[in-house]
């Protein structure tokens, strides 16, 4: 993997309280790995600590967008950039320590061998941690619904902790991908599956955040119920 250059794609808004550390623990993990932020001029600073923090480690570097355009623009963003740069390795995560930056390493060991890897939190061996009933419930059920319309073999088509080689971006048609939260992800996953790329699942223990709020909205709840339909539909 040293001759192949890798990247994280991390959107932000407001993750002040986490960033910093959230870099310190992957380049523990992965020293070579850069690191491409994307904030969406979060109002508690995080955009102005990650644009310091750059001026001193050429590792990380800061993509400031002008106000809260939502995630999957911000992944798109992210990942034509990296293309741009040249990227082999385009991995994707969350800021708030759900995604725990040691399975960094084991992505990276694995995508030699596939095209994607998925943290799963529903593989054998994965599970949610500090997590409601009822929020087990929406995500267990809403994973099995998506499974059942679109005919995957994938547990976890919510996830957001992901590694993918450059091929599957370049494959995707970036600017068509217009979905956001959890549909982005689901959207990611069923497309590079359909263009038939090598994809695993690999289990990640999911903690709940401890520090910040979630960005879960009602709209993304409800695009993410539209989703599977909408890609079935279209593959046909």
């Amino acid at each position: 993997m040293s001759a192949q250059r890798s990247v994280v794609v991390i959107p932000t808004y407001d993750e002040a309280n986490n960033i910093l550390r959230l870099v310190e623990e992957i380049h523990a993990v992965v020293p070579d790995m850069d690191i491409l932020v994307v904030d969406d001029n979060s109002p508690d600073g995080t955009g102005k600590l990650v644009e310091e923090l750059a001026e001193r480690d050429k590792r990380v570097r800061l993509m400031s967008r002008p106000g809260k355009l939502g995630l999957g623009t911000a992944y798109v963003q992210g990942f034509s950039d990296c293309l741009e740069k040249g990227y082999s390795i385009i991995c994707q995560m969350d800021c708030d320590f759900s995604h725990q930056p040691h399975y960094l390493g084991d992505f990276l060991r694995e995508i030699e061998d596939v095209d994607l890897v998925l943290g799963s939190r529903y593989a054998r061996g994965g599970r949610t941690e500090d997590w409601s009933i009822k929020r087990k419930a929406l995500s267990i059920g809403g994973n099995m619904y998506a499974r059942m319309i679109l005919s995957v073999p994938f547990r976890d088509l919510t996830g957001g902790f992901k590694c993918f080689r450059r091929e599957v971006l370049e494959a995707i048609d970036l600017s068509s991908v217009t979905a956001e939260g959890y549909a982005f992800q689901m959207e990611m996953t069923f497309r590079a599956y359909s263009q038939g790329f090598r994809i695993m699942e690999i289990p990640i223990i999911f903690p709940d955040r401890t520090l910040g709020q979630s960005k879960l909205s009602g709209g993304i709840f409800w695009e993410s119920l539209a989703m599977p339909w909408r890609l079935r539909m279209k593959k046909r």
